[in-house]
């Protein structure tokens, strides 16, 4: 559903902006949308291929992304004990209901696992006294932390809403979308909101936005694996970047690397055979900020000092725009045969940054010019 509606979006868009159809088109993604990304990469390939749109496609890049979520689950208890943050009791307790995740979806109990992956979080809470899932150098607040037992009922589901997208939905985001966006589209009803943060009772109050009621609905889908998506876009030789945070525990690269390790694609053992190479924000430093390793069109960055949300935690001169728009341009290398190597910039990273770097309202007014029909 999710990319059948992005393609009616794209297809729309080009067609009315036939400017944008010869640049370089990159689908990137965080989290959850990760895995929302990965089907919508693959649909749009196929309609490229269909010609039923025109875009030139250039790559997609999957950022701390829920592609396998039983690898992360996994992974939560080695992780956190390797980094000092479980003892030997805490770790097994964390492997004992990561086991009974593997179980449900072994079994194909998708709504089950979800409450189970729910329970794991709330015993790591309990044995790590409060760690950030998406920092584990800091800890969650207090109202966050769980309380209550550790019964599976529908408040279960309330406290993974509220740990993982409620306290989101202050971020810029929400207020570009309920402001700048809202004010030029113009047709958005007054009572419909972007996000929304409040859950009890269960369906969001008109206004109050969709973010409650969309988590709710998902609980089914929410553990279901997309390797194979990730392995058809490989296979087709569209460009797959991954990145991930050293410091995130809800999607932790341990995880990551684990899915990655599963994909069938041909070239992935020469992928693996690679070293990695160090990766610096500034030329001026010897600072390492990340390692990165690429073969043909598969590239994988292991971002250090960042958690789950890297434009919050991981803060260089370049800033976020400039290191993606970075990756984007090592990624069109990597098909072009550079080998990453960004030779063909002859700015530095602060003027990457800035050619990169526009304001959200810009974006609107500048690119997309006053609304219209097509």
């Amino acid at each position: 559903m999710v990319a059948s509606d992005m393609m009616v979006l794209l297809k729309t868009f080009f067609e009315c902006h036939k400017e944008f159809q010869t640049i370089p088109f990159y689908i990137f993604s965080e989290s959850y949308g990760g895995k929302m990304a990965a089907g919508i990469a693959l649909e749009l390939y196929k309609a490229i291929q269909q010609g039923t749109i025109q875009c030139n496609f250039a790559g997609v890049a999957l950022g701390d992304s829920w592609i396998s979520p039983i690898d992360s689950v996994l992974s939560w208890g080695p992780y956190l004990y390797s980094m000092s943050l479980l003892d030997d009791q805490g770790l097994a307790e964390v492997s004992r209901v990561a086991e009974q995740v593997l179980d449900a979806i072994n079994k194909r109990l998708y709504k089950e696992a979800t409450e189970l992956w729910g329970k794991a979080e709330m015993v790591i809470e309990q044995n790590t006294d409060g760690v950030n899932f998406y920092n584990i150098l800091t800890k969650t607040s207090p109202t966050s932390t769980m309380k209550s037992s550790l019964e599976f009922t529908q408040s279960h589901i309330v406290h993974l809403f509220q740990r993982h997208v409620r306290h989101l939905q202050q971020d810029a985001l929400s207020q570009l979308m309920n402001g700048p966006i809202r004010k030029k589209l113009k047709i958005i009803p007054e009572d419909c909101s972007w996000g929304g943060s409040k859950l009890l009772p269960l369906s969001p109050s008109p206004g109050t936005g969709q973010a409650a009621s969309v988590f709710l609905n998902m609980k089914g889908d929410f553990m279901k694996p997309v390797i194979s998506i990730v392995d058809e876009l490989l296979e087709a030789g569209v460009n797959v970047t991954v990145y991930n945070g050293q410091l995130d525990l809800i999607v932790d690269t341990m995880g990551q690397e684990a899915w990655v390790r599963k994909l069938k694609w041909a070239e992935l053992p020469k992928f693996s055979q690679l070293k990695w190479k160090p990766l610096h924000s500034d030329p001026e430093t010897s600072e390492t900020s990340a390692f990165v390793k690429s073969h043909k069109n598969l590239a994988f960055y292991w971002i250090l000092r960042a958690g789950h949300m890297m434009a919050v935690y991981w803060r260089r001169p370049v800033g976020e725009m400039g290191r993606l728009g970075a990756i984007a341009l090592r990624q069109n290398l990597h098909r072009d045969g550079a080998e990453g190597q960004l030779s063909g910039w002859k700015g530095g990273p602060k003027e990457l940054a800035l050619k990169l770097h526009v304001h959200s309202e810009d974006i609107i007014e500048h690119s997309l010019g006053p609304p219209r029909k097509c």
